[in-house]
């Protein structure tokens, strides 16, 4: 019988992480300055672990070069999506990320697409989204002459928003803001402005302005995603966005809820609440902070509990060469 594939995750430390992904979540961070969980990734630079059945201690990675049948023989020389939790307890960088024709030209992997479901966020916190710039010149005239506030386009946020984040826009996170992000699997990040602050070495890091001026898009335009619900039973399930690249839905479960395979496979993140997972007489304990994939064959399951969760499919159209 085909398993569900539970992942532990690698923890990434960056100069503007927190300690919430331990206190919130239980994992296991290993400083005060843990901002990312790479929760379901085959990203060389964050592979995460299968924890349990047949194939534990292999890495997706592993999985998806030698067992393409859990993944429908999918195309792909790299596993499309990436699912991460984030805690910014500082700002993050502002930054762009390209396309997949700019990331594979330049960098030799994905571009980035991405998007963010906010699980927390202090009063009044706001990401950045978007700039004003309505030419290219304005653009460039802006970052030269270091006019952030004028460029940067400011967005207050809460729990429960949703952003999609399309290649080619000027976004960061602000301070007090948690997020689950689900996005191509690329590492590729310009950053455009850093507040001039320094590492824990002195050094400012290092900024990409000539390629966020390649890649930017002039003018922002704000991306709609047309949201679509629908009720089974007590439950909720809610498309945020659905591309090409991802199909990406929230799930407020309450009770025994049926499912049916919607993508070849998914990838799932508990956020809160406890329950089990059902599939085929076999029954598997969920709980807050728990990440896994439910490999192609299995089609359908049911989820019984009181729980909050994200879940993701692969766009049908994803070129995941690199």
């Amino acid at each position: 019988m085909i398993e569900p594939l539970f992942l532990d995750g690698v923890l990434q430390e960056k100069i503007w992480g927190g300690n919430k992904l331990k206190k919130e979540f239980g994992y296991n961070s290993p400083s005060d300055r843990t901002g990312e969980l790479w929760a379901i990734s085959a990203h060389k630079n964050g592979p995460a672990t299968v924890s349990t059945g047949p194939y534990a201690q292999k890495t997706l990675t592993e999985l998806w070069d030698d067992h393409r049948e859990l993944f429908g023989h999918q195309e792909g020389d790299v596993f499309p999506l990436l699912t991460k939790i984030i805690d910014a307890t500082d700002d993050l960088s502002v930054q762009v990320h390209p396309d997949d024709t700019y990331g594979l030209e330049h960098e030799g992997e994905l571009g980035k697409t991405e998007c963010w479901y906010i699980i927390d966020a202090e009063k009044d916190a706001e990401i950045i989204f978007g700039h004003h710039a309505q030419t290219k010149d304005d653009f460039v005239s802006m970052i030269e002459n270091g006019q952030w506030d004028k460029l940067l386009r400011y967005v207050k946020v809460k729990p429960g928003d949703f952003f999609y984040v399309p290649s080619g826009t000027i976004h960061a996170i602000g301070s007090g803001i948690m997020i689950l992000e689900t996005q191509q699997s690329s590492d590729t990040t310009y950053r455009v402005y850093d507040y001039d602050r320094k590492d824990n070495n002195g050094n400012t890091r290092p900024l990409h302005i000539q390629q966020s001026i390649d890649v930017t898009t002039i003018p922002h335009s704000d991306p709609e995603p047309s949201k679509v619900t629908t009720e089974i039973e007590k439950s909720t399930i809610t498309t945020l966005v659905s591309n090409d690249f991802f199909t990406v839905q929230e799930w407020s479960i309450s009770g025994q809820t049926p499912f049916m395979a919607e993508g070849v496979y998914t990838l799932v993140s508990v956020l809160d609440g406890n329950g089990k997972l059902d599939i085929k007489g076999s029954s598997y304990s969920l709980t807050k902070g728990m990440h896994f994939i439910l490999p192609s064959g299995i089609t359908s399951w049911t989820i019984d509990g009181e729980l909050h969760i994200i879940a993701s499919v692969p766009g049908v159209k994803s070129d995941t060469t690199s």
